[in-house]
């Protein structure tokens, strides 16, 4: 049977029609379908990176029977719960190689989507506050522009410009420099997995809520297909992209994930008038800031110092992160924090992703991204999409396969990303 799915349209014409009618006769952005008994490929995991993976497998790779999974609602995870800072300074090649692959989808992506993703390029500085800081970030600063990325050493003065608020010369974190990347920015994170989910429902995806994975279910080497809280659903290709539960789904298969799942932090305070205009981040420090739209600092923290699969995290580390932030923006000290969530984040050894196919014939694998998965979440759709549907990786995302860590060639971005994983 032949489904006909009607593109929806949003411009500044449908918002003032749908306003005579009090936003009442707005459809729905997508389906809530019941699953089939049997699909081409299944997505485990309906984030940003499961629905984008989704999309593209329908826009680029034509492919249509294809279904979403996802145990909670869309969204819910991970993708809900970071401090959607988006940007493409990593150090070594192969990082920067994806990573600006992503950033350049996210400047045109409000566009291809018709759905606006609020992507914001205001900026990303990493503060430097001592000598091995500031030759770590001149050693990046280099390499960037080896890649043709766009970033720069600015010195305090120019620090300050961009952020007065920002106490510079404080004797705790004293601020003797930064690397910015002007690119880089920040955008709304449930508007990137609505638009990749009504998108890849007018294709004809269906998209699965409230449908928990149990099981991988492998038979001689080949999958079969997922047990669910809704049954059997069988698939010769299953993609999992399901954050800090990866590694466990995995062991469901056989397979034994090289990854650690560690709760992190962010909080944001009550809506102020516009104040810093920039996204400030400090691996010394272990904390970054920007402000939402609404007003809000976004804050976020360092990982926790343990393993755990709960969305919440000690409070030690919130008020270690509160302590730092004051001692560089006073005047932040009177403010009132409005509330606080944990995320959970799977950490490969090297601190890069996992984008890649596994032993198992038609088992892929899409996790370990740490603190930065939200940065890269159309780049990942995009090049995991390609590797699913030709069993091959993309050039992009080949040299993160699984097979690294059986020939030692690492992608080592501990620290030299700038955030503490």
């Amino acid at each position: 049977m032949l489904i006909s799915f009607v593109k929806k349209k949003y411009s500044i014409f449908t918002i003032l029609k749908n306003s005579f009618s009090d936003n009442a006769n707005w459809k729905k952005m997508w389906r809530n379908p019941e699953p089939k008994k049997n699909y081409d490929i299944i997505i485990v995991g309906g984030g940003g990176h499961g629905l984008g993976t989704a999309y593209y497998l329908a826009k680029e790779h034509k492919l249509k029977n294809i279904a979403v999974i996802e145990k909670g609602w869309l969204g819910g995870g991970n993708t809900g719960r970071n401090t959607t800072i988006i940007r493409s300074n990593y150090l070594w090649d192969e990082s920067v190689h994806l990573y600006d692959h992503s950033l350049k989808l996210w400047e045109n992506l409000s566009s291809d989507l018709n759905y606006n993703v609020m992507f914001s390029q205001r900026g990303v500085m990493n503060l430097a506050h001592n000598e091995h800081d500031i030759k770590e970030m001149k050693r990046r600063i280099s390499a960037n522009r080896l890649n043709g990325i766009d970033s720069k050493w600015v010195n305090p003065k120019e620090i300050k410009d961009l952020v007065p608020i920002m106490n510079i010369n404080n004797l705790r974190y004293p601020v003797v420099g930064a690397s910015f990347q002007p690119r880089g920015g920040v955008a709304r994170h449930d508007a990137i997995a609505w638009g990749f989910a009504m998108r890849a429902d007018e294709m004809g995806v269906d998209i699965i809520q409230n449908c928990e994975v149990k099981n991988i279910k492998v038979e001689s080497g080949k999958v079969l297909g997922v047990e669910t809280s809704k049954g059997f659903i069988g698939s010769e290709k299953i993609g999992v992209v399901a954050s800090g539960h990866t590694s466990v789904l995995a062991k469901t298969a056989g397979i034994n994930l090289p990854l650690q799942s560690r709760p992190l932090q962010a909080l944001v305070s009550e809506p102020i008038k516009p104040l810093i205009n920039t996204v400030v981040m400090s691996n010394a420090v272990h904390a970054y800031v920007s402000q939402s739209d609404k007003g809000e600092l976004v804050i976020g923290a360092g990982t926790d110092g343990y393993n755990s699969f709960t969305q919440r995290g000690g409070y030690n580390i919130i008020e270690d992160t509160i302590r730092a932030m004051v001692e560089l923006y006073p005047i932040f000290g009177k403010m009132k924090m409005l509330r606080q969530w944990g995320g959970i984040v799977d950490i490969c050894p090297d601190a890069s992703p996992i984008i890649s196919k596994s032993e198992i014939q038609g088992l892929y694998f899409n996790c370990g991204w740490g603190t930065g998965g939200f940065k890269a979440t159309p780049g990942s759709a995009n090049v995991f999409a390609h590797t699913i549907a030709n069993d091959n990786p993309h050039k992009i995302n080949a040299p993160f396969s699984l097979e690294r860590f059986v020939s030692g060639k690492l992608i080592d971005e501990h620290g030299a990303a700038a955030v503490a994983h």
